[in-house]
């Protein structure tokens, strides 16, 4: 008797006395759906059933803290799977108009490859290549043929090695050349840059103990003799990268830690870190460049591919062949070592220097050598398009400095004009939001409650894209 009850009142109940979660459907009746049929047939079934579980999976939480409206999110259920499909197979890596005047801009991928190194990456990754395959001999060959001997000629070295990154090629060098020995640094050199790359940490990493030498504002060639032990397995030099230490300063030259090597023995490094291959224009000249590091006598050279090389990400070392091979040989090489990729990007890039190109060809270089009446002359006409359309967004026009970026000149800049905006009812950051949530993302610098651009990293055939963007993102609310 107490079942038939049971029964009877569960079917003379209303709909509104159902369990809530009754009403959710099963995963089948959902896949069964026309529009979601059409979606797996775009994206596969796989990755759609993944989104109905987790689609389904909200409903119920929702229905177990009893909230109301089930029905509605329900009935919408095709079209909020769509959107997580959709969401979740674009690119997280994205393509981004850098309107920040920051040329080698560590977050948004450093240095953007020549039209010529992007073209052999797209033909060599689409395709089987003689990575280490001797095609004259018909063979196994080696990999280091390929950009490596270019490199070498270019700087004329005995000796290259290519690493995933300059952190590695540290790394590498350091294992290799000082484990379980001392290596002498100058205090006033023990940097830290982007992403916690401190010098003292990656020196034990490598299995060598740290030796300060001298102050952190005067270090005298005198200081490295006094520290000399025999425990001693290399002398390392630090570019400050970020940061200068300026005012009442010493430091031994390159070419005075060489002779002190040379004397006693001992060999001597120099992380260069920007791969700065020449001078560079104007205040800038003074930057240290990598074939200046060797005349000045680093039996080892390390730097960065994607700085101002304007290669890809790479760690390079050169120098002598008795110093650099045994890093070939190490175990931690395999480990370290790049793809095909990076090489048939980075064997571009250095023909465009070897060819004397660079500066009109390589994206990077090309952004620093733009003279700033060139990027007054963009901004200006940028600034008319703008007074013409129908916008709310106030523009002037600043005399200011874009930065190289990626550790190269802190303290220099490079003339530039650029595009100041204000707007009546919408604040700078709320606008820099919106263009980054925009396709394209384009990213913006903000500064004394004003958008600044700097069209020195925007290349010319964007503007419209930027025009877009700005126009777009004045009308937001």
């Amino acid at each position: 008797m107490p079942l038939r009850a049971s029964v009877y009142s569960h079917a003379m109940a209303s709909p509104t006395d159902v369990d809530p979660r009754r009403r959710v459907p099963a995963v089948d009746q959902v896949m069964q759906r026309q529009e979601i049929q059409a979606l797996a047939d775009r994206h596969g079934r796989r990755v759609v059933l993944r989104h109905v579980r987790a689609a389904l999976e909200e409903l119920r939480r929702r229905a177990n803290a009893g909230e109301e409206g089930l029905e509605k999110a329900a009935d919408s259920l095709p079209a909020d799977v769509g959107t997580r499909v959709e969401a979740a197979m674009r690119p997280s890596l994205d393509t981004v108009l850098n309107a920040t005047g920051v040329v080698v801009h560590t977050n948004l991928g450093r240095a953007p490859l020549s039209a010529a190194a992007a073209a052999r990456v797209a033909d060599v990754a689409s395709s089987y290549s003689n990575l280490e395959y001797d095609l004259e001999r018909g063979e196994r060959g080696n990999r280091e043929v390929h950009a490596e001997s270019r490199l070498r000629e270019m700087l004329g070295v005995e000796s290259t090695v290519v690493v995933n990154n300059c952190a590695a090629a540290v790394l590498l060098a350091v294992n290799t050349l000082a484990e379980g020995r001392e290596v002498l640094v100058s205090r006033g050199e023990l940097v830290e840059i982007g992403g916690s790359f401190r010098i003292p940490e990656v020196l034990g990493k490598g299995g060598a103990r740290l030796r300060e030498v001298g102050t952190t504002n005067r270090t005298r060639i005198t200081d490295f003799r006094a520290a000399l032990t025999s425990e001693t397995g290399l002398i390392l030099k630090v570019h400050p990268s970020n940061f200068r230490i300026v005012g009442f300063t010493a430091a031994p030259s390159i070419e005075e830690l060489a002779d002190l090597a040379k004397e006693v023995g001992i060999p001597l490094m120099e992380d260069q870190g920007s791969g700065l291959m020449d001078p560079l224009p104007g205040a800038l000249a003074p930057e240290a460049t990598a074939p200046a590091a060797l005349r000045g006598g680093a039996g080892v050279l390390t730097f960065s591919g994607d700085k101002l090389l304007g290669g890809p990400q790479a760690g390079l070392v050169a120098g002598q062949r008795a110093l650099v091979e045994p890093m070939r040989r190490n175990p931690l090489y395999r480990a370290l070592r790049v793809d095909k990729m990076t090489l048939a990007a980075l064997d571009a890039t250095l023909v465009e220097h070897e060819a004397g190109r660079a500066a009109s060809t390589i994206p990077v270089l090309r952004m620093v050598h733009t003279p700033v009446d060139e990027i007054r002359a963009r901004a200006e006409g940028l600034v008319s398009r703008l007074a013409e359309a129908d916008t709310e967004l106030q523009p002037s026009l600043d005399e200011a400095h874009s930065a190289v970026g990626g550790g190269a000149a802190p303290t220099v800049g490079v003339p530039t004009v650029l595009i100041a905006l204000t707007h009546p009812t919408l604040s700078p950051d709320r606008i820099a939001a919106v263009l980054r949530a925009g396709k394209p993302p384009v990213v913006v610098r903000v500064a004394e409650d004003r958008l600044l651009v700097d069209l020195r990293t925007v290349r010319p055939d964007d503007e419209q894209v930027l025009l877009d963007a700005l126009l777009a993102a004045s009308r937001s609310q």
